[in-house]
């Protein structure tokens, strides 16, 4: 007869918990794939994208409207990163999203080497509205790439005894999906970046020749990214297929919309569509323009 967990492992299942219940309210495209990732990473999996989650709402509306000033934003930020720093010491966070995430890290070898990065961009969103292609690109690294840094680590050693560094070609494969998730969503969201938060991610690049490169850039690193999830562990391949796929389908999408469309979506039944595709060959699309 099994016992209810008690101490400890009540509060880690009641932060795990809280980490899932983050990603059913922020996420549905998410949530799908994440359904799809066999029992061992899936919690892990929440845990990254619920911390990061609430750390994106600081800088992106809701801390504002709470009357925060940037400076109060920053101190918010500041704030969660060092607590977060601590609870991967210390193993504890009387914040149940950084506790689930800190326990994660302490299993899967996720360390200040990718929480810094993060942290760092989410603070460029504060103070900067306008990027060049450098600053674009260090803060794509921080907000996007390291993400799927921290997935793959969850990829590789949830479950294990000890964590271990991931092969340099999967490390490749990784930081190109999140850089290729994150294109995909300036794109989608240029309007409200620039009405709403006044932000200009892409130096521009609302048509033209400009769109057209932004667009080749995701669809090359999709594709590289495509070649090596293979290579994950078969626990992990439908979720990440069928995410790369949905992120394939909104690109394929922006090539044949206008700009000012409004914002491009998936339809449910194609999603699903997607989904059940990953799910039997548990192996990505080929990226179709």
């Amino acid at each position: 007869m099994s016992r209810a967990p008690t101490g400890l492992a009540l509060y880690d299942r009641t932060a795990r918990d809280a980490a899932a219940a983050v990603i059913a309210g922020y996420s549905t495209s998410f949530a799908l794939a994440c359904r799809l990732l066999g029992t061992r990473p899936r919690p892990h999996v929440r845990n990254v994208y619920a911390l990061v989650r609430v750390a994106d709402e600081v800088v992106d509306g809701p801390a504002a409207d709470a009357g925060l000033s940037p400076a109060g934003e920053r101190e918010v930020l500041d704030s969660l990163e060092r607590e977060t720093l601590e609870a991967i010491d210390r193993g504890f966070s009387a914040n149940l999203v950084v506790h689930a995430f800190a326990r994660t890290a302490r299993e899967c070898g996720i360390g200040a080497d990718l929480v810094a990065p993060f942290f760092a961009s989410m603070r460029t969103d504060i103070d900067t509205t306008t990027h060049d292609a450098g600053s674009h690109d260090a803060y794509v690294y921080g907000s996007a790439e390291v993400v799927g840094l921290m997935c793959l680590q969850v990829f590789l050693n949830a479950g294990s005894a000890r964590p271990s560094p991931a092969p340099a070609d999967l490390v490749d494969g990784a930081r190109r999906l999140g850089a290729a998730f994150q294109d995909v969503n300036f794109l989608r969201d240029l309007d409200d970046d620039a009405g709403r938060l006044g932000r200009d991610y892409l130096a521009g690049a609302t048509g033209g020749a400009q769109r057209v490169a932004v667009l080749d850039r995701i669809d090359a690193d999709l594709a590289a990214a495509a070649a090596v999830i293979p290579r994950l562990p078969r626990d992990c391949r439908r979720a990440v297929s069928t995410a790369h796929d949905l992120f394939a389908e909104l690109s394929r999408r922006l090539r044949r919309t206008p700009p000012a469309s409004g914002r491009v979506r998936v339809p449910d039944a194609v999603k699903a569509a997607l989904a059940l595709r990953a799910a039997a060959t548990a192996r990505p699309r080929e990226v179709r323009r």
